[in-house]
């Protein structure tokens, strides 16, 4: 399985956790909904794929200053795409999936959503800390 099929299934995985999402395909691509509204893409720009984020304005501009990042051609101002092709921060990721679906989901959806991200959030706190202790013990001069 190569790269860009395996992004797509983290962030389908990702995309489909969250309240009342679906995926419809639109425009050749799956498209990522919270309700009615999209709020992640997944495309081929120019032979690429491409991960398209719904954001505010300002948040798109600060990511337009990182590496990766790229106007999405349709965006007007309100989405921006990274280069899906390399080597891919998965917090990062992450993070502006939720960011992009708090920006388009209804009152009631983000409210679900405090609920799963709270269990979400200790659930990788716990692997965290599991791993950094397996690490330590790994660490540590035998006598």
């Amino acid at each position: 399985m190569n790269r860009p099929i395996r992004t797509l299934d983290r962030v389908r995985t990702r995309c489909l956790a969250l309240p009342e999402t679906s995926e419809a395909a639109s425009w050749g691509h799956p498209n990522f909904r919270a309700g009615t509204r999209t709020f992640v893409a997944f495309e081929w720009i120019e032979g690429r794929p491409s991960i398209a984020f719904r954001l505010n304005p300002t948040d798109v501009d600060l990511l337009l200053r990182r590496k990766g990042f790229f106007v999405t051609p349709y965006g007007q101002g309100r989405w921006v795409s990274l280069w899906a092709d390399e080597k891919l921060d998965d917090d990062l990721i992450s993070h502006l999936i939720e960011r992009s679906y708090r920006l388009v989901a209804l009152k009631r959806m983000i409210a679900a959503l405090s609920t799963t991200t709270r269990s979400a959030l200790s659930i990788r706190r716990t692997r965290r800390a599991d791993s950094n202790t397996a690490n330590a013990r790994r660490a540590r001069p035998t006598r």
